[in-house]
């Protein structure tokens, strides 16, 4: 090969590298999977929330929590399963055992609770980004709930009594309780493994 050909063929290597290399970067990668976690976010919480008040409306507060027990669980895994990303949702006060947070998700929701206390609206508060994981490259994302006021017949300050003893026969180590409007009920959480 001749000198003048070793160099095109090195310089055509190298660029290939390169374009390679910038396909890669994070920063390219992440707001595709912020966009993506955001909608299915979004796709997620819109359909609780339709089943949620298609309950309250039809069988009331005490048949809603049976409903959030019997079918909320179901709706992450069927969206879980199509994405191929893990939806959840966790909370600092979770109802559902099943549903405490991990470190990260704590870690976010208590930075989430700073910026609400220093007025920040809850509904505004999302974080991504790329975090090591047992030894893998995993996305996260996480989405603020804000508590709204169909939120507060089940997980309010004063719950009816029948409401209250639902809860008791459903989720007897339930802390998800005593909240008010505008606070944060807990947090979407999406994480895909890269």
């Amino acid at each position: 090969m001749s000198q003048k050909a070793a160099f095109v063929f090195v310089a055509a290597v190298a660029a290939g590298a390169l374009a390679l290399s910038s396909n890669r970067q994070p920063d390219q990668t992440r707001p595709n999977l912020a966009t993506e976690a955001a909608g299915l976010t979004k796709t997620y919480g819109a359909g609780l929330l339709g089943a949620l008040k298609g309950a309250m409306e039809g069988i009331g507060p005490v048949g809603a929590v049976g409903f959030c027990h019997d079918e909320a669980p179901g709706i992450a895994a069927d969206l879980s399963q199509r994405s191929g990303w893990t939806v959840r949702r966790t909370s600092l006060k979770p109802r559902n055992p099943a549903a405490a947070p991990d470190a990260y998700e704590r870690k976010v929701m208590e930075a989430f609770n700073a910026k609400i206390a220093a007025g920040a609206p809850a509904a505004s508060l999302k974080q991504a980004e790329i975090v090591e994981q047992d030894g893998k490259r995993v996305f996260r994302y996480m989405q603020a709930i804000p508590t709204a006021e169909l939120c507060l017949a089940c997980h309010g300050s004063e719950l009816k009594p029948e409401v209250a003893a639902k809860i008791k026969e459903l989720y007897p180590d339930d802390q998800a309780t005593g909240f008010k409007p505008g606070d944060m009920r807990g947090a979407f959480t999406l994480s895909k493994t890269l």
